[in-house]
């Protein structure tokens, strides 16, 4: 079992881009916060007595389970898979939690942080409501100072905070992704998760702090960045200012302050970035997975003669009489890249570059869906890389953001994807539409994700081809992906049947290089793939789409099961390799058949790792390469 006790982290400001990787939300980062996994109570509620038996405030044989592992994982040390669909947990804040998570005069408010929660949580603190929260792959927080703070300079109390979450393994309208409804794993699905799976964490803010930083790119010289307040409004007067800083040569690139004009909690700037202006030198600063520059950024709230904040649930010793100076102050980084789609090509910097994904389940043996430790998100980059792919497509899961900043760090492009319902209903439009929403908001200042994927597969809209509503749901989808960030491109249902796609992706698991070789040879061929059946028998355009030129991927393919070693039985792959030279002349084979094809822009082989039952992955379960990884490279690339 691994325990994952988190870190307390208090000094100077960081620099984003070169943290550690254990910071939750990496790309707004303060100096102090105290990070609460590791030992909790815990109890299974399979009658759901809990609320009326008071429960709230505590409850008695608790279990020790360790957070942010999911109780149906070894690593949680509970290790029960079963039907349990309502579960909860209970730990002491300690007053040095607090002292830890920063709190002071300066810095009164106090903030718990829930990474993500499956699918809906409950929140008390000594008994007295704190907030709620469904949704089962995004963050959410709470403003606690009221129940944990007295007067910050004498309260010495211990409080109990408490957590119900309640995940019904049978509703699918959830959105879940590779999430079973079944007792047992089967076929391409997995384990559930129930509850608290990413970290759970304090930090204590000014009266008015920063709450949310959205980076898009502008130009190519330049940044948008939104600023969202939270605990009230900058007056008229209040400025913010936006130090660069380019670490890597150790270069300041420039410092920009704009002054807000009216109150408000919203401030829109552009961040030019100086350097870029000349053209022969802007290749330098350009983020790609072959040179992955980021530029840190230092984001700070100056205050105008008297904020406009309400203080009156802080105690008189921490209430603000003054806003002048520095009010707050974040790190954080970004990519100056651009992707885009032309006449057939995916664009990355205004260039062709071509798309090498591999699909990425994001679930360990150990612990499921939750990284095993702090340090394995920077391995899962490095293994994909190594393995010669420039891209991973994170499958039906919207991965912790620590991977997204290895991503980032490192350089690799990553597809956004939703976890899918299966049941098309109001009740499942609404839940998936918010829950991606949100994540696409979480997301989107991140230069490693290039495409977002709302829906996979036909998965909750299984009739699209024929059905209006599920025609408009995907079509809707898309579109709000496109009003919230109008940057990238959106699949609108990636494999077959797209309503309204940037990219035209298809799932192919034909296991013959040449056959496969035929279907995507030629202009010809990809006439006959758009107006035709496609894989599966499945059209590639519903709806009246219309074919205008977009790029085409193989999204999946390959999917060859190989167990070295094994006398298992019960594991499979879409096609089988009887050894491990067998394994790699297939997968050879099959990116043969693509390298020759005129027109594919892209691919994502299935799959990264074996998964459960899925044994098609390129690397084993515990992440071994099934061969020498020069031989699963030379196949992956074509070259040694």
């Amino acid at each position: 079992m691994t325990e994952r006790s988190g870190p307390t982290t208090t000094g100077p400001l960081p620099l984003a881009s070169r943290q550690d990787g254990t910071y939750p939300r990496p790309q707004l980062m303060r100096a102090a916060w105290t990070n609460l996994d590791g030992t909790w109570s815990f109890r299974h509620d399979d009658g759901d007595l809990g609320t009326a038996a008071g429960w709230s405030t505590g409850f008695d044989e608790p279990r020790d389970i360790v957070v942010p592992f999911p109780p149906e994982s070894a690593a949680s040390g509970i290790d029960e898979p079963g039907f349990h669909p309502v579960v909860w947990y209970a730990r002491t804040i300690t007053a040095q939690d607090l002292d830890d998570a920063g709190r002071s005069g300066s810095t009164p408010r106090v903030l718990l942080h829930f990474g993500a929660v499956d699918y809906r949580a409950t929140v008390w603190i000594d008994g007295v409501f704190v907030g709620e929260h469904e949704g089962g792959h995004t963050p959410f927080s709470f403003d606690v100072t009221r129940l944990v703070t007295s007067d910050a300079s004498t309260d010495q109390h211990d409080h109990t905070l408490v957590v119900r979450a309640e995940d019904d393994p049978h509703d699918v309208t959830q959105p879940r992704g590779k999430q079973d409804w079944h007792e047992d794993p089967h076929a391409i699905w997995y384990r559930r998760t129930t509850g608290i799976w990413q970290t759970v964490w304090l930090e204590a803010v000014p009266t008015v702090s920063i709450r949310q930083l959205r980076w898009t790119p502008s130009d190519h010289r330049s940044m948008a960045l939104g600023v969202v307040l939270q605990g009230g409004t900058a007056p008229a007067g209040s400025r913010i200012r936006v130090d660069l800083r380019w670490d890597e040569r150790g270069e300041h690139l420039g410092t920009v302050e704009v002054t807000v004009p009216t109150a408000t909690d919203v401030i829109d700037l552009v961040v030019p970035v100086a350097r870029q202006g000349n053209g022969q030198a802007e290749d330098e600063l350009q983020w790609s997975p072959e040179r992955p520059r980021l530029v840190d950024a230092t984001v700070s709230l100056i205050g105008a003669p008297r904020l406009q904040s309400d203080t009156s649930d802080l105690p008189e010793a921490t209430r603000e009489t003054s806003a002048t100076g520095v009010l707050d102050a974040v790190a954080s980084y970004f990519g100056i890249r651009s992707v885009a789609v032309d006449r057939g090509a995916f664009l990355l910097n205004d260039r062709p570059y071509d798309v090498r994904s591999v699909l990425d389940q994001g679930y360990w043996p150990e612990s499921h869906i939750a990284a095993p430790s702090y340090t394995t998100h920077r391995h899962e980059v490095e293994l994909i890389k190594e393995l010669g792919f420039t891209a991973a497509r994170i499958h039906q899961k919207i991965e912790d953001p620590r991977f997204l900043f290895w991503a980032d760090r490192l350089g690799l492009l990553v597809w956004g994807e939703a976890p899918n319902a299966y049941a098309f209903s109001p009740r499942a439009v609404q839940r998936l539409m918010r829950e991606w929403m949100d994540a696409v908001e979480r997301d989107v200042s991140h230069p490693s994700i290039v495409t977002w994927v709302p829906v996979n597969e036909s998965w909750g809209v299984q009739h699209v081809p024929q059905d209006r509503a599920q025609q408009a749901y995907t079509r809707s989808l898309a579109d709000v992906t496109r009003a919230l960030d109008d940057s990238r491109p959106v699949i609108s249902n990636d494999g077959w049947e797209h309503t309204a796609s940037d990219i035209i992706t298809v799932h192919d698991y034909e296991g013959d290089g040449p056959t496969l070789a035929r279907t995507y040879a030629d202009d010809a061929a990809r006439t006959r793939l758009m107006t035709g059946a496609g894989p599966a028998e499945r059209r590639i355009l519903v709806d009246g789409a219309v074919d205008t030129g977009q790029p085409v991927m193989l999204t999946e393919f390959g999917g060859v099961n190989f167990q070295p070693g094994s006398t298992r039985d019960d594991g499979w792959g879409y096609t089988v390799a009887a050894s491990g030279e067998d394994w790699i002349e297939r997968i050879t084979a099959l990116y043969d058949a693509i390298r020759a094809s005129s027109f594919l822009a892209g691919s994502c082989y299935t799959q990264f790792t074996d998964t459960l039952q899925e044994t098609n992955g390129l690397l084993t379960a515990d992440r071994e390469p099934k061969v020498d990884i020069a031989e699963i490279r030379r196949a992956v690339t074509g070259r040694a």
